[in-house]
Order: C-alpha cells, then structure tokens, then sequence
C-alpha cells in the first residue's frame, strides 16, 4: 500500500532532490509539494496526507507551528521532521509538538526512506546524531515501569497496533490497553509519542532499542 506525503522545504535544490528519490520508491506517493509554510499548511488540510515531510524554519509558517496545528486539529497526518538543525531546542519542540521523527538532511537517502516508513505505521523515528538531546540524563519517574510494561512500550514504538502486541506477548488487547494507560500515567504522558520521550529521556529505553 502507497504512503501519501507531502514534502515542504523552501531549498529548490533540496527539495528537487528529495523528489526524484522519493519517486523511485514504490511505495511512497508525493501528493504535494511546498516552497513555505503557509501553502504547505494550507496543503495538509485539503490532501490530508498520511506523513509531512516538514522542514522546521521556513517562510511563513515552521515546521513546528504546523506540526502544533496537526495535533490541534487531531488531523489523521504524521509530522517527520527534515532538518538541518540538530540543537536540543528544535529536537524536543519538534517531539512535543506531535512529531513523530527527526531525521538530519545529512542522514542517507535509505535513512530518511526507513524513518518514512517507521511513522507511517504508527512509530517513532529519532536521527542517532540527535539521540543525544533526548536520551536518559534525568532522574528515573516516580513509579518504576514494570517489565511488561516496558516490553509494551517498545512495541508501541516500532508501530505495532495493540492487537499486533497482544498477539505477540500472548496477552489480552485489553491487557495491552491497560499497560499503555499505566505507563501513560507512571511518566506523566498524554499519547504515544510523549510517553517515548519520556522513556528515553528516564532512561527506561535507549534510542538503539527504537531503532
């Protein structure tokens, strides 16, 4: 099955590049293409894509301000940010606006293929050279994470749907359900993607076990 996406960059070199290899690619479909932020919000809202390839400083709108306008909305469409910026402050405004990825534009073509294919089915892709900015350094949450949780939790992230997981671990989807609200809860999380955050930034995962 084809993956919608849009692509906006206000680079033509860039953006004239990352076309034509996103057009070899089987099973990605380029629905729209955007030079600033404002034809490119503009542009999610009318094709509803299922994943924006967004840059985070553009004319008009950024990528972040969109990505915030996405979740806002609860628009079906996954944000995976394409960037040159690799400083802590765009990475976790980027993840807590509602990305689902951060990927370098010095990362590979392959790279950037992989982390479109990650989110689209529902999971979390962060660059290694920003891994970083994100990765445990603070204290562990006030309620340890059980290890089924964590196991759960990991799924999550890879995409996995709560039935895919519960027939993995032989349990329940019910039961799944209840380890996600827990965890939600024990990280002090509103959704999938904060909970990641958190987790990595806790030290209940590593970035190498998401990847």
């Amino acid at each position: 099955m084809s993956i919608n996406l849009i692509l906006a960059d206000d680079h033509p070199l860039t953006r004239a590049g990352l076309m034509a290899y996103l057009a070899k690619e089987e099973d990605f479909n380029v629905i729209g293409e955007y030079a600033d932020g404002d034809t490119a919000w503009n542009g999610i809202k009318e094709l509803i894509p299922q994943v924006a390839l967004l840059d985070i400083r553009m004319p008009g709108l950024d990528g972040v301000t969109i990505t915030r306008k996405i979740k806002d909305l609860g628009l079906p469409v996954v944000p995976l940010m394409l960037t040159s910026y690799d400083a802590q402050q765009y990475v976790l405004s980027s993840l807590r606006a509602g990305a689902r990825g951060y990927v370098l534009k010095s990362s590979t073509a392959e790279t950037l293929a992989r982390a479109i294919r990650i989110v689209a089915r529902g999971g979390l892709y962060l660059d290694s050279e920003v891994a970083s900015t994100v990765e445990a350094g603070e204290s562990l949450p006030p309620e340890p994470i059980s290890a089924r949780e964590r196991e759960v939790l990991l799924l999550a992230a890879k995409g996995l749907s709560g039935k895919e997981i519960a027939a993995k671990l032989f349990i329940s989807e019910r039961t799944v359900q209840t380890h996600l609200a827990s965890i939600y809860d024990k990280l002090g999380a509103r959704n999938k993607t904060e909970s990641m955050l958190l987790a990595l930034k806790f030290g209940v995962v590593m970035l190498e076990e998401l990847l």
